[in-house]
């Protein structure tokens, strides 16, 4: 598709926060018929339906949650950590059929409303046959020099920060990032400087807000503590609501239908091409058609949406006649971890370093391991959040106290593609997601490669699980 559409042109947002465009909420007649119809409004559907905004096809957005509101409690952190106010009230269960709530949004531009804003490329590697200490991550069908080209796109459209050349694994990229690194603050410097001297190469963090540093009077983005994991209550995070919908919704042929839950995909008599979507808004049914149907609603929802769209054709669900829908589910192996100085740490807008020297493996581990980055800024409200139960007889000073002597890191490692870690669903539509980590061998070597770095610039044995 890439090779056969040309690039249609994205402008620019505006600065200002504007109403909706009239007609942008429809309400949808059951039979109603679209050029395209696009399941799901976050990081897919949301970039989409934007590029197809000057395209002048008749595009319906449908979203099963709904507006996220613009409140206090966007950058409220019990609200937000210990209360789960924007978290989804979906039930799921696990491989031993233990219900769990899923971490899922369900709000126009989806878990981008809630994400770190950080916009890291893939590295040329990646897409290639990458032998990891557990087992090979298989080789995509495609490469990166495919996939280049719309990653300068993205980086453009959602106001990507950053500096090229920092780090070590970037792949080849056509232009500069769009906007300046964002500065680092005094504590963060300092950081920065003493993993200089220790032989390693922090660079800025790729970060996608509205910022202008130059001109803060007339920046959007205020570099406050309520970024990463929270709401932008001022709409100056690039999360695919303010930077896809709202700028898609301007366009008159673009329409997004709210409160709309898919249960399904139907398809021609022939099997072979799905033509309409049923779904239920407000408990109404109502089916849509559309030429072409996006599924684009995560990688578990989507697939439960194929699997629960079987018909006498295709009796395991849609494009499942290999059994692989659901199968090979990834996650990471990721985890929170605080380093405890002595000094105190009163930086704000923390998640501006990144480490990635051991991405691909070191001399004596030749294996990928993967990213180090700095979170958001905790407190003791998000600290308790994180860890309800290992806390709760901590009051929230001591917690707090903690908090300001911490430095924040994200540790990530890949898990590998396994089939039994998959998606299935009964016949009622909830999802079990059998999942058993792997590769876990890699994601300890890394910790031991932080926890032996700070030995070494003064935070030894001060790093625990956040």
């Amino acid at each position: 598709m890439a090779h056969s559409h040309p690039f249609v042109e994205i402008p620019g947002p505006s600065l200002a926060i504007s109403p909706l465009p009239q007609g942008s909420q429809l309400e949808v007649s059951d039979g109603a018929h679209f050029d395209i119809v696009i399941v799901g409004s976050g990081a897919g559907g949301g970039t989409l339906a934007r590029h197809l905004a000057a395209s002048g096809l008749k595009v319906l957005v449908l979203e099963r949650g709904d507006w996220l509101p613009q409140e206090p409690q966007n950058w409220d952190a019990e609200e937000v950590f210990q209360k789960g106010r924007y978290v989804s009230k979906d039930t799921w269960f696990d491989k031993h059929n233990k219900p769990f709530q899923p971490g899922s949004h369900y709000f126009v531009g989806g878990a981008t409303k809630m994400y770190g804003a950080a916009h890291f490329r893939l590295r040329q590697q990646d897409f290639e046959e990458l032998i990891h200490f557990d087992g090979i991550s298989p080789a995509w069908p495609l490469r990166y020099s495919d996939f280049e080209p719309f990653y300068q796109r993205a980086e453009e459209m959602y106001h990507v920060h950053g500096q090229r050349g920092e780090d070590p694994t970037e792949p080849p990229c056509q232009a500069p990032y769009p906007h300046p690194p964002i500065a680092h603050e005094p504590r963060i410097q300092k950081l920065v400087d003493d993993l200089r001297s220790a032989g390693l190469h922090p660079f800025h963090a790729p970060t996608g807000v509205m910022l202008d540093e130059a001109n803060m009077a007339f920046s959007r983005c205020r570099k406050c503590n309520c970024c990463d994991g929270f709401p932008c209550l001022v709409h100056a995070k690039s999360d695919a609501d303010v930077l896809g919908m709202r700028p898609a919704l301007a366009a008159n042929n673009v329409s997004l239908l709210t409160r709309a839950h898919v249960s399904r995909l139907v398809t021609d008599a022939s099997g072979r091409t799905v033509k309409a979507v049923q779904l239920e808004r407000d408990g109404q049914p109502i089916r849509v058609s559309g030429d072409v149907i996006v599924v684009s609603c995560g990688a578990a929802n989507s697939a439960r949406l194929l699997l629960m769209s079987a018909n006498d054709q295709h009796p395991k669900g849609l494009a499942n006649g290999s059994d692989q829908v659901g199968r090979n589910y990834m996650y990471h192996n990721s985890k929170a971890m605080v380093a405890l100085a002595h000094e105190p740490n009163t930086t704000v807008f923390q998640k501006t370093i990144t480490i990635n020297d051991w991405y691909l493996g070191d001399a004596d581990f030749d294996y990928p391991m993967g990213n180090i980055q700095m979170t958001g800024k905790t407190n003791g409200t998000i600290m308790k959040g994180y860890a309800p139960l290992e806390t709760f007889l901590m009051p929230g000073w001591s917690m707090d106290k903690i908090a300001e002597h911490a430095l924040d890191f994200w540790i990530s490692s890949e898990d590998l593609p396994a089939a039994d870690n998959r998606v299935t669903v009964n016949q009622e539509g909830q999802i079990t997601l059998n999942y058993t980590p792997n590769n876990q061998t890699a994601a300890k070597r890394l910790y031991g490669r932080l926890t032996g770095l700070l030995d070494q610039l003064y935070l030894k044995n001060h790093l625990v699980e956040r």
